[in-house]
């Protein structure tokens, strides 16, 4: 075993003062939404938003003067460099991190606002690994691994120290899972306080690294995924003989689901989730009967969400639950249609947010035109009543499916 318990309390010691104890409470509108009596760990509340701290002040703390000198280096998708970076700085350690050029303009700016030198390379965490380790064999400089090392992964199994402290009567956690620092170090913590709870792993679909490993299968791996900071090829070495030990199983999210637990802990809990911080939820989600009337614990590992990706998410919700429709109507084209039609919508509760007015298609007759509305509604039920009203009225009217409502 590559780490005990004594590793992680150690560990606890060393981050104790410098890392927030960050708040695990009862969150009834995600047990209501999963049917789960769900607690949530609150890791996005750390300085740099993300559990990341825990591993990376483990091993900077670690090092010899001799190693300080020389600097630090480490890949990341973001939320281990800018833990690198903040930790770094504070004591003194000079640090480079290289990042995949698809990290999130918000990510790599907090990383250089920290004070780290940033190189920017390939479009995944592995491909930005090949480029840290010439860097490192050519400056000397130490590698702070985002998850194959002990004091990271000792670090970070702090985290389950804390949350059955705070609730000591969780039957499953469900921890997020890339290459596997995280849930490698919170099983060992899980399991020595409480052998009989369940600890799974939430794996992004489009990256089935554990997945492969543990089912001796070849799922294709790789694709733009929203959980980049757990969108890793290659498990560690390290982790993965305590994955296969400790971890009861690894549940694949879908990026509809992963979208799904980012909107859910913002309109819900009214708190910020990455992809990857959001994975927990998205496991719960994509097999709710499997947690059905069980205390689980969630770890929102991360909340560096870019804004412009969160605003998409929102949007694309509202359209998956029918309270944006869009639908085109065939019309005559005549004055006044289109302002009996705004009537109309207006007595139905409707709020119309756009309208495009198109006579040219070839399919209309010369006399006739297409109108595409978009809308928004109270539910899918009261969408399937306007519908129906529209209908009625011999509008002819046909939902215009969206990238969102087709998912």
């Amino acid at each position: 075993m590559s780490i005990t318990i004594k590793d992680i309390e150690a560990a606890r010691e060393v981050i104790k003062g410098a890392v927030l104890h960050t708040p695990m409470l009862p969150a009834p509108r995600l047990s209501a939404l999963t049917g789960a009596d769900v607690y949530v760990k609150y890791e996005n509340l750390q300085v740099t938003n993300s559990f990341k701290e825990r591993g990376a002040l483990t091993k900077l703390t670690a090092l010899t003067d001799a190693e300080r000198k020389r600097g630090v280096i480490a890949m990341s998708a973001g939320n281990h460099a800018q833990a690198v970076a903040y930790h770094a700085a504070r004591l003194g350690i000079p640090a480079t991190i290289v990042m995949p050029e698809t990290t999130p303009f918000v990510k790599v700016a907090a990383t250089q606002s920290h004070g780290a030198a940033v190189v920017l390379d390939g479009d995944t965490v592995a491909d930005a690994q090949a480029r840290c380790e010439k860097i490192q064999a050519e400056r000397g400089m130490t590698m702070v691994h985002p998850y194959d090392d002990r004091l990271v992964m000792a670090g970070q199994g702090t985290i389950a120290l804390e949350m059955l402290e705070d609730v000591p009567d969780l039957d499953c956690m469900v921890i997020p899972i890339g290459g596997g620092g995280l849930i490698s170090g919170a099983a060992i913590a899980a399991k020595s306080r409480k052998p009989d709870i369940d600890v799974f792993g939430a794996e992004a679909a489009l990256y089935p690294a554990v997945w492969n490993a543990l089912h001796n299968e070849r799922r294709d791996i790789g694709g733009p995924t929203l959980a980049e900071g757990i969108a890793v090829k290659n498990v560690g070495a390290l982790t993965l003989p305590l994955i296969r030990e400790y971890m009861a199983d690894v549940i694949l999210v879908d990026e509809a689901h992963l979208e799904r637990a980012v909107n859910a802990y913002l309109t819900l809990q009214k708190t910020m989730a990455e992809g990857a911080g959001a994975a927990g939820l998205g496991a719960l989600l994509t097999q709710p009967e499997r947690f059905k009337g069980r205390k689980v614990g969630l770890i929102l590992s991360g909340g560096n969400i870019d804004p412009r990706i969160l605003a998409s998410i929102m949007v694309r919700e509202l359209d998956r639950e029918s309270r944006i429709v869009s639908f085109r109507l065939t019309i005559p084209d005549r004055p006044g249609v289109l302002g009996a039609i705004a009537t109309k919508l207006g007595e139905l509760g409707a709020n119309i947010l756009e309208v495009d007015h198109r006579r040219l298609f070839l399919d209309v007759p010369a006399k006739g035109a297409k109108l595409d509305v978009t809308i928004e509604t109270r539910d899918a039920t009261h969408a399937a009543d306007i519908m129906k009203a529209l209908a009625a009225e011999g509008y002819l009217p046909e939902r215009i499916e969206t990238a969102g409502a087709m998912e």
